[in-house]
């Protein structure tokens, strides 16, 4: 306990304690400044013991520290997963209600403030007020409760009605497994009356009416593969062409994406290669040397492109075109057979369309012109080859806008390896953190003409695609 105590944070320590509120009085837990009070306040309950570590090991799967599961609790998350199908302690309603919590935006959360100010005290709605230390004065305000969820849904309404459309397919959903739980414990002698299974991750259930869960993709290998990013900045090359020059300006702020997307896929056990600045040539012979790897002992393959480029094409540095699909269709099973039966991901950030509105903080990843953003995007689906095991996912959608700051990088970008790093821990599957990255990216407005942005992922996977971090 002492071990595992020392690696928790305070915004952990936060969701520990949230979790919990069916487990110890609030006084007690308002009392436990640290993990280790927490642990004894869940001794001194019962819940918690030498002999029975099950609900800790809980709590921990619930905010994603899979890591102390295998060291020093020395258990797997399919252990867990095992238990809650038999008794999980976490309610349906608070676990939806933490997950809710983990999903809302800053901009989100200050809507939240403002419409519950003169329902909580102001001394509780401070900027340093969490969404879950609302969800918490809610409930001692009398305002929220498993079976009060009326002005919850009212707020939802006003702020973001897909927020409420989470919690409401969650609590239907786990009122089926209630309904099935209780009917198994009605014909067996043993089980604890009142407990029921709690899916650790419903959002990857096929149907409500299926108890099956989709299989998933082998991720054991180490490295788990490699991940190649082709980072294209400087495209002087492009400007000088004897013959057609382009106006392609440089990408500044590419770099930030690209040691983003480095730390999170090394976090994730990939191998990381980066190329910079390369020529269409270039780009193709690179891929070609991935292409013909040996991939045998890797499960999966993916490739991060940043550069300018239109309809179906990117653009090499020297201003000339690479279809997409020749880039994806390198890695089918006829010309990369190591990589059959295997997850192939391309995360690619470029515009794909005519570029307009000029401006200076937001720039376009786009053709010949000096923009501000990118859109007209009419993405071709002959981008991704047509067999199995290929996700693609694209920065942007037909009629939308990509952005990307010379300081902060893409919002694509940034929000996919935000929500890769978060996500993952909690064995999410991939493409639900597409969906995800699709409605942070959707929900954000340009600064200059509140333009938009919608990402759009498409994939021909046959299996849940799951990157684990142990």
């Amino acid at each position: 306990l002492l071990a595992v105590s020392e690696e928790l944070g305070e915004e952990e320590l936060s969701a520990l304690k949230f979790l919990s509120r069916e487990q110890v009085p609030s006084k007690r837990l308002d009392r436990a400044r640290s993990a280790h009070d927490l642990f004894e306040a869940l001794e001194e309950r019962g819940v918690l013991g030498a002999g029975d570590m099950s609900f800790l090991r809980e709590l921990l799967l619930r905010i994603g520290r899979l890591d102390l599961l295998a060291a020093p609790l020395g258990c797997g998350r399919e252990q867990v997963e095992r238990e809650l199908r038999e008794r999980a302690r976490v309610p349906p309603y608070r676990y939806l209600l933490f997950q809710l919590s983990e999903d809302i935006t800053k901009d989100e959360l200050m809507s939240f403030k403002l419409f519950l100010d003169g329902m909580l005290p102001r001394s509780k709605l401070t900027p340093e007020t969490t969404m879950l230390d609302i969800f918490i004065e809610m409930e001692k305000k009398g305002l929220l409760g498993k079976d009060n969820l009326s002005l919850l849904k009212s707020l939802c309404e006003k702020i973001n009605i897909s927020l409420w459309n989470r919690i409401e397919e969650g609590l239907n959903l786990f009122g089926q497994e209630e309904m099935l739980i209780t009917e198994e414990e009605r014909g067996s002698t043993g089980g604890p009356e009142g407990h029921l299974a709690l899916p650790v991750a419903p959002e990857f259930r096929g149907s409500h009416n299926d108890s099956s869960q989709l299989e998933a993709y082998k991720m054991t290998s180490r490295p788990c593969g490699v991940c190649l990013i082709l980072n294209n900045h400087n495209f002087a090359k492009a400007r000088e062409a004897v013959l057609e020059p382009k106006y392609l300006r440089d990408r500044n702020g590419t770099d930030v994406d690209a040691a983003a997307l480095r730390n999170v896929f090394s976090k994730l056990h990939f191998r990381v290669e980066e190329y910079r600045d390369l020529t269409a040539d270039e780009i193709r012979k690179t891929v070609n040397i991935f292409r013909c790897e040996d991939h045998e002992d890797k499960d999966c393959f993916v490739c991060c492109i940043l550069s300018h480029g239109k309809k179906g094409i990117i653009y090499g540095v020297d201003g000339e075109e690479v279809p997409i699909r020749e880039l994806t269709t390198s890695f089918t099973v006829r010309n990369c057979h190591s990589l059959a039966g295997k997850p192939k991901v391309f995360f690619i950030q470029a515009c794909q369309g005519d570029a307009f509105h000029k401006g200076v903080t937001i720039e376009a990843d786009s053709g010949e012109q000096d923009a501000s953003m990118e859109g007209d995007m009419r993405f071709q689906l002959d981008c991704i080859p047509a067999e199995a095991d290929f996700l693609l996912g694209m920065a942007t959608l037909q009629n939308y806008v990509s952005y990307r700051s010379p300081r902060e990088g893409t919002w694509y970008i940034q929000a996919l390896c935000q929500h890769l790093e978060s996500r993952c821990p909690r064995g999410e599957n991939v493409v639900s953190i597409l969906t995800a990255v699709n409605r942070e990216v959707s929900r954000k407005t340009g600064e200059r003409n509140a333009e938009k942005q919608m990402p759009q992922p498409i994939f021909t996977l046959q299996k849940q695609l799951i990157f684990p971090v142990n």
